[in-house]
C-alpha cells in the first residue's frame, strides 16, 4: 500500500473510533497529524475524569498480528500480557472498555465498534 493509501486508512480507522465513542456519549478526538505534531503523542484523546487517555490505533486488513489475542481473550473481558522484567498489558473488549469508561453503567449488550 502507498505511503498516502496506508494513511488515509490509518485517518479512517481513527476515525471509526472516534464516532464509536461519541456514539455512547464520550467526546473523544483526532490527535492532529496522527501524533506526528510536536507536543502530541498517539492517534486520540479520550476525556476520562479530570484528564485524558491517550490511544494508538492499529488496524491490519488480514488481522496479522490479532489472531492470537483474539483466540486467547474468547469469552474473556480481560487478556493480561507480560513479557519477563516489563509492566503488564491490558487487552479489553469493546463491552467492558465501555463500562469502565462509564463508570460501570449499562450491561453486556453495550454498543460495538
Amino acid at each position: 500500500m502507498s505511503g498516502l493509501r496506508s494513511r488515509r486508512k490509518g485517518a479512517r480507522r481513527e476515525l471509526e473510533i472516534v464516532h464509536a465513542h461519541r456514539a455512547i456519549g464520550v467526546a473523544a478526538r483526532k490527535v492532529p497529524l496522527s501524533g506526528a505534531a510536536e507536543g502530541w503523542k498517539g492517534d486520540l484523546r479520550i476525556p476520562h475524569g479530570d484528564t485524558e487517555l491517550w490511544a494508538e490505533v492499529k488496524a491490519r486488513a488480514n488481522g496479522e498480528g490479532f489472531r492470537t489475542l483474539e483466540r486467547w481473550i474468547e469469552g474473556m473481558q480481560l487478556l493480561f500480557l507480560r513479557r519477563d522484567r516489563t509492566t503488564p498489558l491490558v487487552l479489553l473488549t469493546w463491552d467492558t472498555y465501555v463500562r469502565l469508561l462509564k463508570g460501570g453503567e449499562g450491561g453486556k449488550e453495550a454498543e460495538s465498534a
